[in-house]
């Protein structure tokens, strides 16, 4: 993504990013499909976080169980030897906030140029395009995308700087890195997704374009059958005034669910798995002896491989 790979960028040698795919409020808690039957790495990041989940995946089992279980310590927060549903909600979205609490981190060192603990625009785009700003773009490629870019990251700044005076504070900082964690950003987080995908420039989405963002048919293959899915879903749920577009009221009440709680989505089904006496709570025991669920190993995703590549045959 362009406004996470900025990172990239030092002085003003290195070219700008490309172009951002769009932003999802309420964001899924992994990349990967949430199939048990197959691997648990999307349990291991909803419930590590994406970048903890990496340090399990170079640990032994020995090394996991034993991490796991000071973990366990650290949720049960009223120390009853349980570990209740509003724990492991609360935990779940702890570790999420954290990834976007250090990746903000990250960013602010880069752009606060004056150590004056707000970044003000004029620091964000200097720094990102100083050094293609002189020639407007000429030694850059695809000239008419780099400039749009501009404009975009320049909107944005805008909507985030919630007080306009062109300078962010850390929240609106945190605001214009990840516009879909908050609600004040909607409406642009709408208009960012149209925008990506309505290739036509017609200001809707048709099926093609809808489909085309994810998929793109190679002569003579057959479309797998999620395609379908996915086109039954634009048709029978998306499209709900059943016009053949995706309006902007549309798009946001696909990208914005906001009744959708993917953490206690998740602490439901953890505790359904391993709730062994059903008393809708876990004691550490049951969550050591389900511990490959909850973390990873070298032997855990070791055999989840073989899993993968047995079914391939």
């Amino acid at each position: 993504m362009q406004l996470l790979l900025l990172s990239l960028i030092v002085g003003v040698t290195v070219a700008v990013p490309p172009q951002e795919k769009r932003v999802h409020h309420q964001r899924d808690l992994s990349d990967h499909a949430h199939d048990d039957a197959h691997s648990f790495q999307y349990d291991h990041e909803a419930f590590l976080g994406k970048e903890e989940a990496k340090t399990f995946d170079q640990l032994t089992p020995e090394e996991s169980k034993a991490k796991l279980g000071k973990i366990v310590d650290r949720i049960d927060t009223d120390k009853d030897g349980f570990v209740s549903h509003a724990e492991l909600h609360h935990w779940i979205k702890h570790r999420q906030r954290r990834y976007i609490e250090e990746n903000v981190d990250k960013h602010w060192k880069e752009y606060d140029q004056d150590k004056d603990g707000k970044i003000a625009w004029t620091e964000y785009k200097n720094t990102t395009y100083g050094f293609y700003l002189d020639d407007e773009f000429s030694d850059v490629e695809n000239r008419e995308s780099y400039k749009a870019m501009l404009m975009r990251d320049e909107r944005r700044f805008k909507v985030a700087d919630k007080d306009g005076d062109g300078i962010a504070s850390r929240e609106e900082f945190t605001a214009f890195l990840h516009p879909e964690e908050f609600s004040y950003m909607k409406d642009l987080v709408v208009q960012e997704t149209v925008e990506d995908i309505d290739k036509n420039g017609d200001g809707k989405i048709n099926l093609e374009e809808y489909i085309g963002d994810m998929y793109t048919s190679e002569d003579g293959e057959n479309e797998p059958e999620w395609v379908n899915t996915e086109k039954k879903q634009f048709s029978e749920f998306r499209d709900v005034n059943k016009d053949g577009f995706l309006d902007a009221s549309e798009v946001a009440q696909w990208i914005l669910p906001g009744d959708v709680d993917h953490a206690d989505i998740e602490a439901k089904h953890l505790i359904h798995e391993t709730d062994r006496d059903n008393d809708d709570k876990m004691t550490k025991k049951e969550i050591l002896e389900n511990w490959n669920m909850f973390v990873g190993s070298q032997a855990t995703n070791y055999g989840e491989d073989l899993t993968r590549k047995h079914d391939e045959l």
